[in-house]
């Protein structure tokens, strides 16, 4: 820019006059002759008040012939606009500045001006541009008040001068002010805050900027307007206070723009802060109540709590009303008098209403001014409603649906009683973002609510119901899910009666949340129970179960996708004989059991902890121990030892204390153990099996050992009939006779060595043989001429179950007779 040109355009966005705050002021007469000057004004130009009142400001200017250009004649219409100016300071250095001029009115009827001035690099861009003055001047006709209000007053603080714009917005009308006192002019406490402001700057000299006040407008007024004022000192020509100059900034719109963005901002942070439908909704209306209403409520159709089908929107010629439930009420007055339904109860819809109106269109029903004479819907359809509208003066109504991909979960209604302003078209845009933003939680709730739905439900029929441990041992169990955030987990355990009075328990967890994982759970309790089914020994049933786990995951991946399968699981599985107190332990990535013997002490024993389930690079181990009788074992998923602020050890050394607390059954046991995890919710799923063993009394066990000779089948029958005479088991003593010849002949024809015989009697009767062959015998169907053959026919006939297990040193073939 050369010297002595000028960009000059009217002002007519609040933006383009906000660096009027920290300008430089200066008033002038109608000649353009210097009467007040502020400190910020010696600050950036050099000059004292004593240099340059009573002076020209023309003398100030670079070109001081331009001067006519930056202050129009008196005979144009012209009252306010910028410009864009060269000055000079005082040590010669040339400083763009950027002007902003506007005319005053005094009682005195002479006109003043009051010329801001600010650094141009100190300016936005957007600031610093605009036409020619001679083509503004040109083209202007009745230009519309700048946002910016300008008052100067004397040093009793009366009002000397002001321009149109301060009376039009700040309510005190120009005949008004002039002459007099802000605390005149409009008594109250802003005006004396006001006027106190104005004697600090008076004494210091020091501008004060930023102060916030509202308008001074009547009580009963609907919208009320927010300024942002900066106060200036006026000193004359010897340095002394003229007067105080203040200019007003309108910040209504931004104000509440700044406050919308506030409430949205904040609605990122409490809605949807759980996966939890009905605290969503909720959460929703507290936010709402009072920053945008004074009662809000949120009504959801009843199949969204339970996570089921969407509603579709109601046809144009109207349809079924569905049933809705208050899933939110907030109010100003405590238990919200103004609702004609509790939360959770269930609300009654009208069929012609804003409500059905709403569903149909999908759009927002908005009512500044709500219409409550006879013959409206309220009169003719809502009894209820019509009687709190009444009651609580509520004048001011919007209803928005609350709809996400494509569908529409319920209705959001917000009403203003207390406050007395109608909602205006940016509170329905408000409140339409604020509803969005929580149906997308909702939504995500919901389906969230479906799935767990479904994977408790799945889980929890999968688990045992009534397990039992037989006479081997008494059992109890806890099972909690996850939290609502992660979801059902993978945990299961189980407890399946073996052949000869031993029991199986198993504990498991699959590595995710959800119906996958409970799904895999279910899959892989089923193939448990199959090994277990088979006698087939820990070791060699977590490496069965580990191909499992393997394929499973395979069975998942797209033929051609290069993408690695995995799914991991860890397993525990026990099984315990009663006859000798013996338990075989096995696991595969899981925590080690916790042993408690009678007299209260808690021990982990040390067990090959094995690779998880899915991995399939290490073969498992298995560890026998002996167990006093009444000892208890405690299986469990690390759900119970690992919380999010603490270690599996600091959890074990709980579970230990906890384990270690004597008298209580073992139900009340287990329920004291689950007691002990943190307040806060769960991560993971819990799980806890108790089993206090026992032991089988030496007269429930009768056992014998023969050389293979065919004399062995014959002493075998004698000693079974006299041990079932003993029993009190006379009426079972033919079909037993029969079992066990038929199994002792079958491993003296077919065995290597000495056969053992051994009947054990507890809630039923087992049979069993041992001998040293691992041949596996298979039941034929024989042929009406075939000679052999019908000895395990008949076995299975009378038995009400039978199978084969292998032992280290050979096979055993067991029977259990119908009693």
């Amino acid at each position: 820019m050369t010297d002595g040109q000028f960009a000059q355009t009217e002002s007519t966005a609040p933006q383009t006059v906000l660096p009027m705050a920290g300008a430089a002021v200066a008033l002038l007469d109608a000649q353009g002759m210097v009467v007040g000057w502020t400190l910020a004004a010696e600050r950036l130009v050099g000059y004292s008040a004593a240099n340059v009142v009573g002076c020209s400001a023309a003398v100030l200017l670079a070109v001081p012939d331009d001067w006519a250009s930056v202050l129009p004649s008196r005979s144009t219409d012209v009252d306010r606009w910028t410009a864009s100016a060269v000055v000079r300071h005082r040590d010669g250095h040339r400083i763009e500045v950027h002007l902003w001029v506007q005319s005053l009115s005094g009682h005195d009827g002479r006109a003043r001006w009051v010329v801001s001035a600010t650094d141009r690099t100190l300016l936005p861009v957007w600031t610093t541009g605009g036409p020619k003055v001679e083509s503004l001047l040109a083209a202007q006709h009745r230009p519309s008040p700048l946002p910016v209000g300008v008052v100067i007053r004397d040093t009793d603080l009366r009002c000397t001068w002001a321009n149109d714009t301060q009376g039009i917005r700040d309510g005190i009308p120009l005949q008004q002010r002039l002459g007099r006192r802000l605390t005149e002019a409009a008594p109250g406490p802003q005006a004396e805050a006001l006027e106190a402001v104005m004697r600090q700057v008076l004494q210091s000299g020091v501008p004060t900027t930023n102060v916030e006040f509202r308008a001074f407008l009547p009580t009963h007024a609907r919208h009320e307007s927010t300024f942002i004022a900066s106060f200036f000192r006026l000193d004359d020509a010897h340095g002394r206070a003229l007067g105080v100059c203040v200019v007003s900034v309108d910040v209504t719109d931004s104000r509440r723009s700044r406050e919308r963005l506030a409430i949205l901002g904040e609605a990122s942070k409490r809605i949807g802060t759980t996966l939890d439908v009905m605290r969503t909704a909720q959460e929703l209306a507290d936010l709402t109540v009072p920053l945008l209403a004074d009662f809000a409520t949120v009504d959801l159709v009843e199949a969204v709590p339970l996570g089921e089908e969407r509603l579709t929107r109601l046809g144009s010629h109207g349809g079924r009303i569905p049933a809705f439930r208050r899933a939110g009420l907030a109010s100003r007055h405590q238990n919200a008098p103004e609702s004609a339904f509790a939360r959770e109860e269930s609300v009654l819809v009208p069929q012609a209403s804003p409500f059905t109106g709403v569903l149909c269109s999908g759009k927002s029903h908005f009512e500044p001014l709500l219409d409550t004479s006879p013959g409206t819907w309220l009169d003719r359809r809502d009894a209820a409603r019509s009687q709190k509208v009444r009651e609580h003066d509520i004048h001011s109504l919007i209803v928005v649906p609350i709809h996400a991909r494509g569908a529409v979960l319920g209705v959001a209604m917000f009403v203003r009683t207390q406050d007395r302003t109608p909602f205006e078209e940016d509170d329905l845009l408000l409140a339409e973002e604020l509803v969005s933003w929580a149906a997308l939680a909702l939504d995500n709730a919901r389906r969230y609510a479906r799935e767990r739905s479904t994977a408790l439900t799945l889980q929890r029929n999968l688990l045992p119901h009534h397990a039992t441990g037989g006479a081997a041992a008494d059992v109890a169990w806890r099972y909690l899910p996850a939290d609502s955030h992660r979801g059902v987990g993978g945990d299961w355990f189980d407890v399946i009666p073996l052949s000869g009075a031993r029991v199986a328990l198993v504990v498991g967890d699959v590595v995710g949340h959800g119906i996958n994982a409970a799904a895999t759970m279910g899959q892989l309790r089923t193939a448990v129970r199959t090994l277990a089914d088979m006698d087939v020994p820990p070791d060699e049933l977590l490496s069965h179960l580990d191909d499992q786990v393997i394929r499973l995951a395979e069975a998942d991946v797209e033929p051609g996708d290069p993408a690695a399968a995995t799914m991991i699981a860890t397993c525990l599985y026990a099984v315990y004989d009663p006859v000798t107190r013996r338990c075989t332990v096995a696991r595969a990535g899981h925590p080690p059991p916790a042993i408690i013997d009678p007299h209260g002490s808690v021990t982990f024993p040390d067990l090959p902890t094995g690779a998880p389930l899915g991995v399939g690079l290490v073969p498992f181990e298995s560890v026998e121990l002996e167990l006093s009788d009444g000892s208890v074992l405690a299986l469990y998923t690390d759900g119970l030892i690992e919380t999010r602020d603490h270690d599996i050890e600091a959890g074990m050394e709980r579970l230990s204390t906890a384990l270690a607390r004597s008298g209580p059954t073992l139900d009340e046991l287990c329920s004291s153990v689950v007691d002990t995890l943190p307040s806060t919710s769960s991560c993971d799923d819990v799980t806890l099996l108790l089993a206090q063993v026992h032991a089988l009394d030496s007269d429930q066990v009768a056992s014998w050992e023969f050389e293979p000779e065919p004399s062995a089948v014959s002493a075998a029958r004698s000693l079974a009939v006299a041990q079932m005479a003993l029993w009190g088991l006379e009426h079972q003593t033919a079909a037993t006779e029969l079992i066990v010849s038929e199994l002792v002949t079958n491993a003296v024809v077919h065995g290597s060595g000495s056969v053992r015989l051994r009947l054990i009697r507890n809630q039923g009767l087992t049979c069993e043989v041992h001998d040293p062959g691992n041949s596996s015998p298979r039941q034929r169907r024989p042929r009406d001429t075939d000679e052999h053959g019908r000895g395990l026919l008949l076995v299975d006939q009378l038995s009400r179950r039978w199978g084969t297990r292998y032992t280290p040193d050979g096979k055993l073939i067991w029977a259990e007779p119908q009693l």
